[in-house]
């Protein structure tokens, strides 16, 4: 039933590509993510090294200025940062750090939230409240502040920072798909499922979900830019993956410091990529609301 609601042109799925179609901005910025995407999930083949494997690393190499040529007759065309590494292999590596973080961290958040945003709404009484005094909770403090406290206790660590933005997402999930589920709840074909018999899990899933998906699909694009942003503050501010992973964050953090010295690829390069993933996908995002959003019309 969820496939059925996706597909087809009259669908879901198909008002989507059809409403992204119409705004010319939307359409670039899908490119742009379709792009980055790729990047990520084929960098070792289009990278000329792996900037972490300190066998391949020349530290005479150091801080080349973009368009330099390495002994070995390597061009850089990105310059290169102050351990020697192409800046455009470690952006890729960094870009598929910083994407994968940002996807699975929400994807797990948009389950864990939906199962309970579902209960809350289907079940009601003292299930809802208590679901929901924690949502408030979570939901009252800042996300960086959470996620700042979490990793000061647990450490850094690639998983401890996925945890991290799972704990502090799920909660706008919830709320959002229990707003959606209570409409939903008191319809016809619900009551009509209760009275045949259907299990209650085939009627939150086979039924309340599929009508609950447009606001969790534009939630979810806009909560990937968030946890990639969080994910890039949190590694800037030295608390998030170790020096050891790569990331768009500690790619930002490593040069920074040489942004006044003239050296300013080293920072600005990833900053950029940064900017324009954040900003692509929060595009997309925006234009997903107008289209399933009947208030705002189409454009």
């Amino acid at each position: 039933m969820i496939a059925r609601a996706l597909l087809g042109e009259d669908m879901l799925l198909g008002r989507l590509v059809i409403g992204i179609g119409r705004s010319p901005k939307a359409v670039i910025a899908a490119i742009v993510c379709l792009v980055l995407l790729f990047a990520a999930i084929v960098g070792p083949y289009i990278t000329p090294q792996d900037p972490y494997d300190l066998a391949v690393l020349d530290i005479l190499d150091a801080k080349l200025p973009p368009g330099s040529e390495s002994m070995d007759g390597l061009v850089y065309w990105l310059g290169t940062d102050g351990q020697g590494r192409d800046m455009f292999s470690a952006m890729v590596y960094g870009l598929r750090t910083s994407l994968g973080v940002g996807v699975f961290s929400g994807l797990v958040a948009l389950i864990v939230g939906t199962v309970l945003g579902l209960i809350a709404a289907y079940f009601g009484g003292r299930i809802d409240a208590l679901i929901m005094r924690v949502v408030d909770l979570m939901l009252g403090f800042p996300t960086i502040l959470v996620a700042l406290m979490l990793l000061a206790l647990l450490g850094q660590g690639l998983w401890k920072v996925v945890f991290a933005l799972i704990l502090v997402q799920w909660a706008t999930f919830a709320r959002a798909v229990r707003s959606a589920a209570l409409v939903e709840k008191n319809k016809d074909y619900v009551e009509a499922a209760q009275t045949l018999g259907i299990s209650t899990p085939r009627i939150l899933v086979g039924h309340l979900l599929p009508n609950c998906l447009p606001p969790l699909i534009v939630i979810g694009m806009l909560q990937v830019a968030n946890a990639i942003s969080a994910e890039a503050t949190l590694s800037f501010l030295g608390i998030g993956l170790p020096i050891t992973e790569p990331s768009l964050g500690l790619l930002i953090a490593n040069g920074y410091q040489l942004l006044m010295s003239g050296e300013y690829w080293i920072s600005v390069y990833p900053g950029v990529l940064l900017l324009l993933l954040v900003f692509s996908i929060n595009i997309v995002g925006d234009r997903l609301r107008e289209v399933l959003n009947p208030r705002l019309g189409e454009r």
